[in-house]
C-alpha cells in the first residue's frame, strides 16, 4: 500500500495476549505506557512518553559500575552513523542501522542468533540529498491488539515509513510520506501515540517544506498532517491557538510573516524527538530551521519554523506554538530534545517542558498553556543573544552577529551545530535534574545568495567552525531546568552528540565521538567507568534487564554531521557545512564501523 506526497512484535505471549485482551480504541497507548514505565524493557527512544530517558534499575550503581565487562557484541554489517538507540522488549533486541536501514531482531536468551533481519530495498537516489550522513534516528514498538500483531516502526531514508511485524519481521504496510526528488528524507525516529505513529520529515537545507504526519498504526492510512509554514488550515492551528500567549503571535502568520511564495520552500522539517502528556492528551515537538540559511533571501519571523509545538494528539490541532528565534540567521534548528516534568514554580506543582535548543537557550515552558517559565545560556559563551524577554519571548540580539549580507560575522557561539543538537537527554525524577551533553563549538558566517532547484541544496552560506573560548569541543553539565543553575559539567575533548542515560544507581551514561562509553556520578560529575568502542559513538546508550541481570546497551559507529568529513573523506574545512573544519582532528582518533556493544557485571 503506497500513498505519494505530492505536495512537497513480538512483546512476549503474556504480554501480547493481554494487549489483545485489553483492546480499547487507543489500545496501543495503555499497554505501551506500562511497557514504557517496566524497567525491564526499553520500548522507545526516549524510554518513556516524558522523554526521561531514566531507569530505575539499580544493580549498577557508582559503588559498582568500575566492574562492567562486555556481555555480547553484534556488529551491525553498516558502515556511517549510528545514531539512536535499540530497544528492548520482552526479550528481544530490536537493532537498527543508517542507510539502507536493516533492522535486526536478537534473542536475549541465545545473543549469537538473529531472530529475523529486515533489508529494505531503496532508491539509492536518496543518499545523494540526505544533509548530514545517512542517519536514521531509531524504531518505533507498538504492543499487539485490535490493530493486529505487534508491529515495529521503521522510517526510511528514502521517505518511507514502513510497519513490520514485530514476530517475523514481515511488511505489514508501507507509506511514501517524503519525496526525494524535492530532497525530502526521512533520518527521524517514528513516535507511537494511542492507536497513530508520529513521522516528521527532512531536508530544510534543500528548501522542504516541513510537516508532522499521524498514520493509523493498523493499515497506515494518514490521520492528519501538519505543516510548519502556510496558511492557518494547512499548520492545524486550533480555534484557541495561543489564547494564553497571544504575544507569542495568532493567525495568518505562516502566510504574512513570509515575503511572497517564500513559505512554500521556507523549511521547518521535523527530523527530531517527541513527548507526550497523556494526561492532558498533547504531544509535544519543534520545527526546525527555515530555508535558505541566508537570510537576506527571506525577510520576516518566517513562522512557524524554530517552534516549540503543543498539539492535540486526535486532531493534530495546534494548541501552542512559541518561536524561539523568529528570523533565524544561524541554523538553530529547533527540533531537539523535548523532556517532560512535575516540578515546583513559584510554590506550585505546574506541568513543565524542558527544551535545550541548538541557539544555546534551555526553555522551560508550562506545557499546558505554553508559557515561559525560564529561558537561560546553556553556557555563558552564548553570545548571539543577550537575554530573553520572559514578557514577550522574544530574544534581544546582538548585532555584531548578525549574518546579513553586509556584515562578515567572526566568533559566533554556538555555531551553527548549536550548543545542544540531536541527543536525546536525561532526567532524574528524585534529583530534580537534566543531564545533557553538549557541543562547545563556534563559527564564522558567510552568506551568499543561490537560487532555488527542486532537490538541490538550498543553503547560501559558507561556514568556518572550531572550538568554543573553553578549549574543548564538547561538555556535560547537570542542569535545574527551573532556577538555570548547572550542578555541575565536565569538559569533552569533542562534541558529545548522542545524549545520556541516567539511572537510579546515581549514573550518567554517553559515548563520545573519539570512541569511548562513560559512566560519571549524578551527584558530582566523576568519571566513575570509561570502555573505549571501536568507533565514535553517537548514538544514545539505554539499559534493560533480563532473567534478573542489567545491561547497558549503546551503539558504537561514527558519523553524522560532526563525523561526515571522516565518512564521506571530505578536506576542505567549509565542507559538510562547516563540520569538517570543526572536526579536523576526528579521523586521528576513530573510524567508521557499526556494531552494538552490551555490558554487565
Amino acid at each position: 500500500m503506497h500513498i505519494r506526497n505530492l505536495t512537497s512484535g513480538f512483546g512476549g505471549s503474556v504480554l501480547a495476549m493481554g494487549a489483545m485482551l485489553t483492546g480499547q480504541s487507543a489500545h496501543a497507548n495503555p499497554e505501551l505506557d506500562r511497557l514504557s514505565k517496566d524497567d525491564r524493557n526499553w520500548v522507545m527512544q526516549t524510554k518513556d512518553y516524558s522523554a526521561t530517558h531514566f531507569s530505575r534499575l539499580t544493580e549498577i550503581n557508582s559503588h559498582n559500575v568500575k566492574n562492567l565487562k562486555v556481555a555480547w557484541t553484534l556488529s551491525t554489517g553498516t558502515l556511517h552513523g549510528h545514531e539512536g538507540g535499540p530497544l528492548v522488549v520482552d526479550g528481544i533486541m530490536y537493532i537498527h542501522t543508517p542507510f539502507p536501514n536493516n533492522v535486526y531482531a536478537v534473542d536475549l536468551n541465545d545473543t549469537r542468533k538473529i531472530l529475523w533481519q529486515y533489508k529494505p530495498k531503496q532508491n539509492p537516489a536518496a543518499r545523494a540529498v540526505a544533509c548530514c550522513d545517512v542517519v536514521n534516528r531509531g524504531l518505533a514498538y507498538v504492543p499487539a491488539g485490535e490493530h493486529g500483531p505487534a508491529k515495529i516502526f521503521l522510517n526510511q531514508l528514502d521517505g518511507h515509513i514502513v510497519a513490520l511485524n514485530a514476530k517475523t519481521g514481515e511488511e505489514i504496510w508501507k507509506m511514501e510520506n517524503s519525496d526525494i526528488a524535492m530532497g525530502s528524507t526521512l533520518t527521524g525516529a517514528p513516535f507511537v501515540v494511542k492507536d497513530k505513529v508520529l513521522v516528521g520529515s527532512a531536508g530544510a537545507e534543500l528548501g522542504v517544506r516541513g510537516y508532522v504526519t499521524a498514520y493509523n498504526i493498523k493499515d497506515g492510512k494518514q490521520e492528519w498532517r501538519a505543516y510548519a509554514t502556510g496558511p492557518d488550515e494547512d499548520l492545524l492551528l486550533d480555534s484557541k491557538f495561543n489564547e494564553h500567549n497571544p504575544h507569542y503571535g495568532q493567525f495568518g502568520l505562516g502566510l504574512q510573516t513570509w515575503e511572497g511564495d517564500a513559505w512554500k520552500i521556507g523549511g521547518g522539517t521535523n527530523w527530531g524527538w517527541y513527548a507526550y502528556d497523556t494526561k492532558l492528551d498533547m504531544i509535544y515537538y519543534g520545527s526546525g530551521n527555515p530555508a535558505p540559511w541566508n537570510e537576506t533571501m527571506r525577510p520576516g519571523d518566517n513562522k512557524w519554523t524554530m517552534t516549540i509545538w503543543g498539539r492535540d494528539v486526535d486532531t493534530g490541532r495546534a494548541k501552542f506554538g512559541y518561536q524561539k528565534t523568529p528570523h533565524d540567521e544561524w541554523d538553530y534548528a529547533g527540533v531537539n530534545y523535548m523532556g517532560l516534568s512535575e516540578q515546583e514554580v513559584d510554590g506550585k506543582m505546574t506541568p513543565l517542558l524542558t527544551h535545550p535548543d541548538r541557539n544555546g537557550l534551555v526553555y522551560t515552558l508550562n506545557r499546558e498553556t505554553g508559557a515561559l517559565v525560564n529561558v537561560f545560556k546553556i553556557d555563558d559563551t552564548v553570545n548571539w543573544v543577550k537575554k530573553v524577554d520572559l514578557k514577550t519571548g522574544l530574544p534581544i540580539r546582538d548585532p555584531e552577529y548578525s549574518t546579513r549580507m553586509d556584515h562578515n560575522a567572526k566568533g559566533i557561539c554556538p555555531s551553527a551545530m548549536g550548543y545542544h543538537n540531536q541527543g536525546i537527554e536525561s532526567y532524574d525524577p528524585d534529583k530534580k535534574l537534566f543531564f545533557m551533553g553538549v557541543n562547545h563549538i563556534c563559527m564564522d558566517w558567510e552568506p551568499f545568495m543561490l537560487p532555488y532547484r527542486a532537490g538541490q541544496f538550498f543553503v547560501g552560506a559558507t561556514l568556518n567552525m572550531y572550538p568554543g573560548p573553553k578549549g574543548m569541543l564538547g561538555q556535560v553539565k547537570a542542569m535545574n531546568a527551573v532556577t538555570g543553575k548547572m550542578e555541575w559539567e565536565v569538559p569533552e575533548k569533542f562534541a558529545v552528540w548522542g545524549g545520556t542515560l541516567a539511572t537510579a544507581g546515581d549514573l550518567v551514561f554517553y559515548g563520545t565521538l573519539d570512541g569511548f562509553i562513560k559512566a560519571r556520578d549524578t551527584r558530582t560529575g566523576e568519571l566513575k567507568w570509561q570502555f573505549q568502542l571501536p568507533s565514535g559513538v553517537i548514538g544514545h546508550p539505554i539499559t534493560y534487564q533480563h532473567n534478573g541481570k542489567q545491561y547497558i546497551a549503546i551503539y558504537s559507529g561514527v558519523g553524522g554531521w560532526p563525523g561526515v568529513g571522516l565518512v564521506f573523506d571530505l578536506k576542505d574545512p567549509t565542507a559538510g557545512l562547516g563540520a569538517v573544519g570543526a572536526f579536523k582532528e576526528l579521523a586521528h582518533y576513530t573510524q567508521m564501523g557499526g556494531s552494538v556493544f552490551v555490558f554487565s557485571l
